[in-house]
């Protein structure tokens, strides 16, 4: 009986890294506040990383598609419960995340009888103007976060995700126009995909738009800004390269 809690505690342990062996190879989801709304920018082999989730709200993921699709539903379903029990402007991601898809998330890592979830999440909610928009980062143990200075990204490695948001939040004054923060979220999916430095010795302007041009080739882009002052029923319009400017 004694023994019993350190034995959880190992297996504790033993999870976490058994979890991010799994998903260290998965390629990032980045999100950024512009004028026009959230944008949000993924690439993969073709399985959707990036999603609608309710009226003012999108998430992206990276992590085993099963685990992927299975908290995507779980998020609409939460919202649409909180939708129409409430309000449509009532639902927030603060709650989403907090009361409902953290805990589950949580209890599912904890639970070393069971799978654990093999997926990690970022999430983005468009307020009236870019100071009020939410982005949220759910963790594969059920740990979240706010980002600051309206700019998120979920990546495996989380010394690497935090520094590539502190340059992206550094570059960002200067790009704010959709063309400009699309690529420069494409330059920082490089640098993290790509293993290249995100401070000193980070490659230059020229390497870094001929390094994410070359690593998208053969991968399917996604680009996906979420409008803020929309009068359509889907607040997320889709972006092709050259809608983007990036043809």
């Amino acid at each position: 009986m004694i023994e019993e809690p350190y034995r959880w505690l190992e297996a504790i342990a033993h999870r976490r890294e058994y979890v991010r062996d799994q998903i260290r190879t998965a390629t990032p989801v980045l999100a950024m506040s512009l004028p026009e709304g959230v944008l949000m920018v993924a690439a993969g082999t073709g399985q959707s990383k990036v999603f609608e989730i309710f009226d003012r709200h999108i998430g992206g993921a990276f992590g085993h598609p099963a685990d992927v699709e299975r908290l995507r539903q779980a998020a609409i379903d939460a919202a649409h419960v909180e939708g129409f029990t409430r309000a449509a402007e009532d639902v927030t991601l603060r709650r989403l995340v907090g009361f409902g898809l953290g805990p589950l998330v949580k209890s599912q890592f904890e639970h070393v009888y069971g799978a654990p979830i093999l997926a990690e999440w970022l999430f983005a909610e468009a307020g009236t103007s870019p100071a009020e928009d939410v982005l949220m980062r759910l963790h594969f143990h059920g740990a979240f976060r706010m980002c600051d200075g309206g700019v998120g990204v979920a990546a495996p490695d989380p010394d690497k995700e935090r520094l590539a948001e502190q340059w992206i939040r550094e570059e960002a004054p200067g790009r704010r126009g959709l063309e400009a923060a699309s690529r420069l979220l494409l330059q920082a999916w490089w640098l993290l995909e790509a293993g290249k430095p995100l401070g000193t010795g980070r490659p230059d302007e020229g390497a870094r738009e001929e390094g994410w041009r070359q690593a998208t080739r053969d991968k399917v882009l996604e680009l996906a800004l979420l409008e803020r002052a929309s009068t359509r029923r889907s607040k997320v319009r889709w972006l092709t390269p050259g809608e983007a400017g990036l043809a």
